[in-house]
């Protein structure tokens, strides 16, 4: 098949027009709050956050029983805020460090979430089929209410973004400044929060959990072999989210049984590859 009429019945696709219309909102949002993450060192955080939402998707999924994506959005960012809150608490009364607070949550959340959707899938009822691609992602399952709930949300993260942009940034770079000059540390400690778990709840539904630490952290990365300036380095982030969110869905569409979080990470190490090879020192 020739890349033209590749493109043409991609983009003459109804399906295929939501999944690329949901991957670009979910990955250019999760590159640019990525960058924050990666520029204070917590990538890990990231990390144990896409697996320990796993439990809050199922349990949302049991009380309710239905599949609505702004109910499991909701399950899965109690049990994000619910890990955070759990990494906290051990570091601050254990003598454990924050890598082994992280990796403790991660196992035991992701542990209790394959319980769960192993019970669900065992119980026989009809509704539960395609919980388990969360794992993978569910992107080609996405429709139009999914995509709307999912733009919805990614564009009020980038809101969040520029409207707190002064604040994050003397808050990444400079946290003694900021307390001394009278801003609430803890405040913005919970913004980010907030900001984190949010994207990586609405990222799984494109990658799933087990790749969702490599869309938040990979353009972020990237970006920074290109730039030192902390605008634009936002910017080429949430760019090589939308790449990687294009040439996913292109590539899942022309080989079906092609899981496109999967075609995304594939297409975001390659750009990583390019940028640590030819970005500027």
């Amino acid at each position: 098949m020739d890349i033209q009429r590749l493109l043409l019945e991609f983009f003459s696709n109804p399906n295929a027009q939501w999944v690329l219309l949901g991957v670009l909102s979910i990955s250019v949002s999760a590159g640019m709050v990525g960058t924050f993450a990666y520029l204070r060192k917590q990538s890990l955080v990231g990390d144990a956050l896409s697996h320990a939402i796993l439990p809050g998707i199922a349990i949302a999924f049991m009380l309710t029983h239905t599949k609505q994506t702004w109910v499991l959005l909701l399950g899965a960012t109690v049990a994000g805020a619910l890990a955070l809150a759990s990494i906290d608490y051990i570091v601050q009364q254990t003598k454990l460090k924050s890598d082994t607070a992280i990796s403790v949550v991660l196992s035991v959340f992701f542990g209790l979430g394959t319980f769960l959707l192993t019970k669900i899938q065992q119980d026989g009822r009809g509704e539960q089929s395609g919980l388990d691609k969360f794992l993978l992602g569910r992107v080609a399952s996405l429709v139009w209410e999914d995509v709307l709930v999912l733009g919805l949300m990614s564009l009020f993260l980038m809101v969040l973004l520029w409207w707190y942009y002064p604040l994050l940034r003397l808050w990444t770079f400079d946290m003694n400044y900021a307390q001394s000059v009278g801003f609430k540390l803890q405040k913005m400690r919970f913004l980010f929060s907030f900001m984190m778990i949010l994207s990586v709840s609405i990222g799984i539904q494109a990658v799933g959990v087990i790749l969702m630490s490599a869309l938040l952290i990979t353009p972020a990365a990237s970006a920074r072999y290109w730039t030192n300036n902390l605008r634009n380095m936002l910017f080429i982030a949430g760019f090589f989210g939308a790449i990687a969110g294009f040439f996913g869905a292109i590539i899942s569409f022309s080989y079906p049984k092609t899981p496109t979080g999967a075609s995304m990470v594939m297409v975001l190490a390659v750009i990583a590859m390019i940028s640590v090879f030819f970005g500027k020192k």
